[in-house]
């Protein structure tokens, strides 16, 4: 067994996220283990911009009203106890409603050995109108 102390929260870098946005690092993919898991609190209007992730997502809404959205999809209202999946390379966005903090664990592999790209992969920023509420 080994116990890891909780280490400072990170806020989201504005290349990434819009809107004041701040993480906790709870499972980091070291080996052997490839999982990753942060708790991510978003205040209201907060986002990520256009991103994917090589080997999927899972997001577990913990608290608040989140949204989230698929390139191309309609925006879904994610409530506390939701969870959503985002499949290997679906360009996706999630956050906060407009109204609303929310908060969610978010889940994903590292990359297997010898697994091509990266990670994650960043994009655009939303449009005003592509943020339900703008």
């Amino acid at each position: 067994m080994q116990t890891q102390a909780k280490q400072p929260s990170t806020k989201g870098p504005a290349e990434t996220f819009t809107g004041d946005v701040w993480y906790d690092v709870i499972a980091a993919g070291t080996l052997p283990s490839r999982l990753r898991v942060n708790l991510v609190r978003f205040s209201p209007g907060a986002h990520t911009a256009w991103h994917r992730h090589a080997n999927g997502q899972t997001l577990h809404v913990t608290d608040g009203i989140g949204l989230v959205q698929a390139r191309g999809g309609e925006v879904q209202v994610m409530h506390p106890g939701d969870t959503v999946y985002t499949p290997p390379g679906e360009w996706h966005w999630h956050g906060a409603d407009p109204d609303h903090f929310m908060g969610h664990l978010a889940m994903w592999e590292g990359l297997a050995e010898g697994q091509d790209g990266p990670e994650t992969e960043w994009a655009d920023h939303l449009t005003d109108a592509e943020y339900p509420g703008r």
